[in-house]
């Protein structure tokens, strides 16, 4: 598990101040670039070697809004990796009272930048050797 830290802009929010729902995909993907990024791996190296990990699932559960301009930590867990996908579950918590704001999802798979289907394994084992020790499990 790793956290990820970061304050709401105004532009993300509505009129009432309250972070738009689709923020909240985003802020999973910033924290999922931190991870990998923190883990010694991050997303442009694995693009520079051809590969790409696209969404295939995401989710999002709401517990209660986030408002303009509030600091929250998303904490990113890997929860499973294989050779054709890998899974993250996120948990967004106010960073100052630590109240639940969200939980969340998402699935990716690996693929060439044709589109072809990339066996991690096989074509990139340093990605799949780093990652594999970030696994948290559910």
């Amino acid at each position: 598990m790793r956290v990820y830290e970061r304050r709401v802009n105004y532009y993300e929010t509505d009129r009432m101040g309250v972070v738009h729902h689709s923020n909240y995909i985003r802020y999973f993907e910033e924290a999922r670039t931190h991870f990998m990024e923190e883990a010694g791996y991050p997303y442009a190296r694995l693009e520079a070697e051809g590969v790409m990990s696209p969404v295939t699932a995401i989710a999002c559960e709401y517990k209660k809004p986030i408002h303009y301009p509030d600091t929250v930590k998303i904490a990113v867990y890997l929860v499973s990796m294989t050779k054709f996908r890998c899974t993250f579950r996120y948990e967004v918590t106010d960073a100052g009272t630590g109240d639940l704001r969200a939980t969340g999802r998402s699935e990716h798979c690996y693929l060439t930048e044709t589109g072809r289907i990339v066996n991690i394994q096989r074509e990139n084992p340093g990605f799949i050797e780093t990652f594999l020790k970030e696994v948290d499990g559910e």
